[in-house]
Formats: C-alpha cells, sequence, structure tokens
C-alpha cells in the first residue's frame, strides 16, 4: 500500500504538485521561524507540567544527584526521632511547648526534549495543512510551554537526509535555535526531495541519538507519523522510557485512513509514479483492514509501555492537541 510505507508514501492529486512544491502561505504547506516564534503566546495559556518533588526536612551536606531549583517550604510537623534537630522551628517548638520541626519540598529540574520528524513521509496533506506543519508547530508550542516554565529544553529535528540535535538549556537562545532548525528543515522538504528509498536517518536512528543525549528523568516527546515503526522503534522507545518519561504524538492525514472515492487516481512519491485504482470494493476493504490493524498494533504497543499517546490529525488546532497530551502527562 502506498499510503502506508514511508518509503514510497504519496502525493495524492498529481496536479497540485508543483503548489506543494513551492512555498505557500504559512500554516498550509510550509512554516516559517515567525509563525513559529508567535506560538509563544498560546503557550502562556497552557501549562507544562512539573517534575514530581521530593519532601525532605531541610537541604543535606552531600551534593543529590537530581539538580534542583531548591527548597520550598511545605509544612510544620512534631519532630519525630531521627529528624535532624537543625530543621526544628524554635518559634514553634517554643509556642506549642512541644517540639516541630520544619519539612521542605525539593523542587527537582525535570529538562525536555523534542524530537521532530520532518521526513518526507510527514510531506502529505489533504485538508488544512501538511504532517509535517503540524509536527513543528506542536515541537514548537512545547519548547516555549517548558521555557516559560523555567526547565532545559533541547531536541532532535531529523529528516531522510540527516539530523540536527541542540542539546537541552535553560534559555530562550536555545529555543530560537531550535525553532530555526524546525523551520530549515520543513521548507527543505520538497517532492523532489530524494526518494526515501535512499534515506540515511529514520525515526530508530533518532530514538537512539535520544538515549545518548538525555539524562535520567527527562520529558521526552515524540512528534512523528510513525509509519516506519517496526519491533525496533519499540525497543528504542523501551529503552528511553524506563529513566525517562515519554509521551508520542501521531501526525496523520484523513486520506491516509481510508482510499479516496472510487476511481483512478495518479500517485507519486516523488520519483516514480503510478495508478491507483479504488473502484473494486476488495481494494477498499483490504487496504481498511491494513490501516485498521496497524493504528491498532500502534496504541497497543504504547499503552503497553506506558507511553502516553495521541493522535493529531492535520485539520486539529495544535493548542487543542498539545492541551490533550498535557492530561496525560504526570
Amino acid at each position: 500500500m502506498f499510503l502506508f510505507n514511508r518509503t514510497n508514501q504519496t502525493t495524492a492529486n498529481r496536479s497540485n504538485s508543483n503548489k506543494q512544491n513551492q512555498p505557500s502561505k504559512t500554516g498550509s504547506v510550509y512554516c516559517d521561524v515567525k509563525s513559529l516564534m508567535l506560538l509563544r503566546f498560546e503557550a502562556m495559556s497552557l501549562s507544562m507540567p512539573s517534575a514530581r518533588r521530593a519532601v525532605r526536612q531541610q537541604a543535606g551536606a552531600h551534593r543529590s544527584p537530581f539538580r534542583g531549583r531548591g527548597m520550598e517550604f511545605s509544612e510544620v510537623r512534631l519532630y519525630q526521632p531521627g529528624d535532624d534537630v537543625r530543621s526544628i522551628d524554635w518559634r514553634v517548638t517554643a509556642r506549642r511547648q512541644k517540639p516541630h520541626t520544619k519539612l521542605f519540598h525539593e523542587e527537582r529540574e525535570r529538562p525536555i526534549l523534542i524530537i521532530c520528524d520532518q521526513s518526507i513521509s510527514q510531506f502529505f496533506g489533504s485538508k488544512t495543512t501538511f504532517k509535517s506543519v503540524r509536527a513543528a508547530q506542536s515541537a514548537a508550542l512545547l519548547a516555549w510551554m517548558a521555557i516559560e516554565k523555567g526547565d532545559r529544553v533541547g531536541g532532535i529535528v531529523f529528516s531522510d537526509s540527516g539530523h540536527q540535535e541542540i542539546k537541552p538549556a535553560r534559555s530562550r537562545k536555545a529555543v530560537m535555535r531550535f525553532i530555526n532548525v524546525l523551520a530549515d528543515f520543513n521548507q527543505a522538504l520538497s517532492i523532489k526531495s530524494p526518494n526515501s528509498n535512499n534515506q540515511s536517518f529514520t525515526l530508530n536512528d533518532a530514538l537512539l541519538e535520544a538515549q545518548r543525549i538525555s539524562k535520567p528523568g527527562t520529558l521526552i516527546f515524540i512528534l512523528s507519523d510513525f509509519l516506519d515503526f517496526n519491533a525496533v522503534t519499540e525497543q528504542h522507545i523501551q529503552v528511553l522510557a524506563k529513566h525517562n518519561d515519554v509521551a508520542a504524538v501521531r501526525n496523520y492525514d484523513e486520506l491516509e485512513m481510508k482510499l479516496p472515492p472510487p476511481g483512478t487516481y495518479s500517485v507519486s512519491d516523488g520519483s516514480n509514479t503510478r495508478t491507483l485504482d479504488t473502484q473494486a470494493c476488495s481494494s477498499q476493504a483490504l487496504y481498511a483492514e491494513h490501516i485498521k490493524a496497524f493504528n491498532k498494533h500502534l496504541r497497543a504497543t504504547m499503552t503497553r509501555l506506558g507511553i502516553p499517546y495521541i493522535e493529531q490529525d492535520t485539520v486539529e488546532p495544535t493548542r487543542d492537541t498539545v492541551q490533550k497530551l498535557m492530561q496525560f502527562i504526570n
């Protein structure tokens, strides 16, 4: 099936190919730095979940493996044997005539790593916008949310021909570097790009890079269409999830979920052109069964691995997708 295989991803309606090969209005075929920067204002109305906090009496003499922002006062309770005398609240103790000790929350930092797929299979869309644009917008919005919260943020942006990584940092410059890379990779997409049969970089390679640069406790977002998902992909995600929090967003287009109305269509992957005949009922049923099985397998795998997973249609606003995703992240 053409639409189902990354190495043979099709572009329906060949007559529109010339339009797709030229920059179009922002948010449809391509995105630019300015549009991704404007998502900062949407990020202000959304909230990134906090890292789990540890309750302690006070900061100890030994350096913690978690690089937190500090100690936040939690409560005062009765002194218990074994409590550090340095944490005693003498004012409360004098007032109540019983020893009381202070408790604090250690605020732990959670770096954010965003893996954004800008492969040729993402350069596809039948309504509103392309999958590649939705992925880039979601990645930028997540980055702005993270920096607004004060977390370190970085990412890996990849295409069939290579990748670029931005190591997590707590600065707007890091976000801007990430956004510029997103825009560059997005605008480099074209139906005249080299056929993905010769691809030198895949989602599996990106996940392997994530294992190398991510620190334990990192919150990792994977934004892709997952069309080349296989057993190796599952293994890489499982390794990442052992010491990190992982969430996944699958980008899809309505035209990928079912064949177009009965008829004869010319379809192309940018290099080869074939004729697709959807008039036979058997073709419609076979494709529907195939895509349904793939979707079911992907959802079941993510559930089994404990990965928050949602699907994003190209017509769904980016803000709604991200807001929905946040509800599933601790």
